[in-house]
């Protein structure tokens, strides 16, 4: 593989502008603002009260008092309405119509050569970042082979032609589904703790911050319990088709124990997150009954409490 490089057409950017963006994000969100800056992003995610989790984002730095959380596109608009309900008394604004900055993704084991190349630097470290006028780099995993580029309208696009080759965005979402990083979509957002997401094992959460919305419900889980379900990586055994939201069902007892929350085709192969009950995980899964394909268990890369 060389540097394989794709527009995120899924994937969209919420903007928060002003002073007090860093403040209002910290009182209401899982990660720890205070150490974001122009170097350094942040995975978070923003809960309910009820500790149900409404966005995943991907935290960055675009200029002076101006950031942008990366979520999911289906998500942008129900997303900023509920950030609106507590930021009125912030000086701070959100943004969830703004295009001129596009999100990309470039990886490869030649992914840095190639954005040296382009923007004159790359990130050495994850989530470490590089920026200038018209783009911001993020590198998202530990090894250097996977970055997000966030690209204004005013920067040549057309470079990233002439020093990577341009695939699908579904090869780039096969692969982070491989890392287990769970993306929430319309049709899950409010529908989980995050601990069923895996969220606690993945970054995500920043259990010494302090208070956010949803904190009392999300650490009294982490320190007193633990999550009836979680999330594993899967394939179909045979053609099947599904869609986010499907059921699945025990292999065993033939009960419905879970969901599929992200699913991707790439390569003639379909790949799953499914949230489910641990016996569920372990004793294999049908998808939307309980005699519908059968889906093949595939690990992640870190472990959880239902293995």
């Amino acid at each position: 593989m060389t540097s394989l490089y794709t527009r995120l057409e899924q994937e969209s950017l919420l903007h928060i502008t002003g002073p007090d963006t860093l403040t209002f994000l910290q009182g209401q969100t899982t990660c720890d603002t205070r150490t974001i800056d122009e170097d350094h992003s942040l995975l978070g995610i923003f809960c309910t009260p009820q500790g149900r989790v409404v966005c995943d984002f991907l935290l960055c730095q675009l200029g002076a008092d101006h950031f942008a959380l990366r979520m999911h596109r289906s998500i942008r608009a129900c997303s900023s309405a509920a950030f609106g309900k507590y930021i009125i008394f912030s000086k701070a604004t959100l943004d969830d119509v703004r295009e001129d900055w596009k999100p990309y993704a470039v990886w490869g084991t030649h992914a840095v050569t190639a954005l040296t190349k382009l923007f004159g630097n790359a990130p050495s470290e994850r989530f470490g970042t590089v920026q200038g006028d018209s783009f911001v780099a993020v590198q998202t995993d530990q090894s250097g082979e996977q970055f997000e580029c966030y690209l204004h309208d005013s920067f040549p696009q057309e470079l990233m032609n002439e020093s990577m080759q341009l695939a699908t965005e579904s090869e780039w979402q096969a692969l982070q589904m491989t890392q287990g990083i769970v993306r929430i979509e319309a049709a899950t957002t409010e529908e989980f703790v995050p601990q069923t997401l895996n969220y606690d094992l993945t970054g995500h959460i920043n259990f010494k911050k302090g208070c956010y919305t949803g904190q009392e419900v999300v650490a009294r889980l982490h320190y007193l319990g633990k999550p009836k379900r979680r999330t594993g990586l899967a394939q179909f055994a045979v053609e099947g088709i599904s869609t986010v939201g499907t059921a699945v069902y025990e292999a065993q007892s033939n009960k419905a124990v879970g969901s599929i929350v992200n699913c991707c085709a790439t390569h003639g192969e379909k790949i799953v997150l499914v949230a489910a009950t641990k016996d569920g995980l372990k004793n294999g899964l049908h998808v939307g009954t309980a005699d519908g394909p059968l889906l093949v268990g595939r690990d992640l890369p870190y472990l959880t409490d239902s293995e």
